[in-house]
């Protein structure tokens, strides 16, 4: 064997998906040492997933190994209170830190170096080749490295291609979602969210709302946002007409801001005045609402060969739980752990990859259960539960 045969190398490592837990991944992995190209298949802006974010320690943990801090990029809040449909309010002490997911997106993708994130890059196929693994790109594009880190969403090309089962399941329930600016919302409104997180919720409705940064990340008073999310039971009949655009394009997991149509609208709006209260029924009105299907894709797999998934790739979680977004970072985190020792020039160490897996799986199958369990506490996903918008 060639003396150079014998010295350590480079981990380079291949993520596919250029979202929060893409980001953090090839993050995490640098840190460790390693060359970490990321390649997201949105040639544009990537829509975000989820306009909220609750602060959990796990990203709290990424931003201050980045130089920042969860204080920088959230909206400190004083409160919780549950409202009722006649407005009448109940509050406690309960401090808590809110961002957004373009907040975090904006750090993350800052702190890595602009020549290794590609955009418009969509990957079609992995396929180990001895000891390394190549992935193509619908662009002819082909790169062949020693891991592929699939962090592509619950639709992920890694995943298929690597032969992990997974099919995701509508849940039965939508989350309508607003992301308005501060300023653009009535005092009256505002009187009542401001500096608290606010619930509502009945039997197949459930909605909340609190304050997070602007679009340039502004914490103060003024420049922030109003965010709210309002699930709904709504038929796997009724779906396909709720997602319908205004452009014709057939949207399956996000109908994007802009896209609603004037009879959707309509139609919400008479829910929203029929089910809501005063306040939050105003805050819909004054909003450019988008959705999102709620969907399950249970664990199965989390690696295959040199192929590992992370965050929704691997398995989803409700949204109640709040912990999307922390589950993925926690991941990529644990993930480079695993990988730390590793020398590429060596064998793959499936012993840790393994212990990663068996670890972030129970982590994944025990939040998923409880969000389950916090969406059925308002009958949202139960059949015979009442459903909405059945006139679409």
């Amino acid at each position: 064997m060639r003396e150079e045969d014998l010295l350590a190398r480079e981990l380079h490592a291949v993520v596919a998906g250029g979202s929060i837990g893409g980001l953090a991944a090839a993050l995490a992995l640098r840190g460790i040492g390693a060359r970490v190209p990321v390649f997201e298949r949105s040639a544009g802006r990537i829509q975000a997933r989820g306009a909220g974010v609750v602060m959990q320690p796990e990203v709290e943990y990424l931003l201050e190994r980045l130089g920042s801090s969860a204080a920088a990029v959230s909206v400190p809040l004083r409160r919780r209170q549950r409202i009722d449909r006649q407005g009448k309010i109940r509050a406690y002490d309960a401090p808590q830190l809110m961002t957004s997911w373009d907040a975090l997106y904006r750090v993350l993708h800052h702190a890595l170096p602009a020549d290794t994130y590609h955009p418009g890059s969509k990957l079609v196929e992995t396929a180990e080749e001895g000891d390394s693994v190549v992935s193509r790109f619908a662009d002819g594009r082909a790169v062949t490295c020693d891991l592929v880190i699939g962090a592509d969403g619950i639709g992920s090309a890694a995943r298929v291609s690597a032969g992990i089962p997974g099919a995701a399941r509508y849940a039965g329930y939508v989350a309508w979602r607003g992301l308005e600016p501060e300023s653009s919302i009535s005092e009256r409104v505002l009187l009542t969210l401001r500096d608290a997180f606010t619930m509502y919720a009945v039997a197949g409705l459930q909605f909340l709302t609190y304050l997070v940064p602007g679009p340039n990340g502004e914490t103060e008073p003024g420049r922030r946002r109003v965010n709210w999310v309002w699930y709904m039971n709504v038929t796997p009949e009724t779906l396909p007409h709720a997602l319908a655009s205004r452009d014709g394009t057939r949207y399956r997991t996000l109908l994007p801001p802009g896209q609603l149509l004037r009879t959707t609208r309509l139609s919400l709006l008479e829910s929203a005045r029929q089910h809501l209260p005063t306040v939050l029924a105003d805050l819909v009105g004054a909003s450019n609402v988008f959705m999102q299907p709620v969907h399950d894709l249970p664990l199965t797999r989390m690696r295959a060969g040199r192929v590992a998934l992370l965050g929704d790739a691997a398995g989803t979680v409700r949204p109640h739980t709040a912990s999307g977004t922390s589950k993925a970072v926690g991941d990529a985190l644990s993930l480079a752990h695993a990988l730390k020792d590793w020398d590429p020039a060596t064998p793959l160490p499936v012993e840790q990859l393994g212990v990663w897996e068996r670890e972030r799986g129970r982590h994944l199958r025990t939040v998923a259960a409880a969000g389950t369990q916090l969406a059925e506490r308002s009958a949202l996903g139960i059949p015979h539960a009442p459903q909405f918008l059945k006139d679409l």
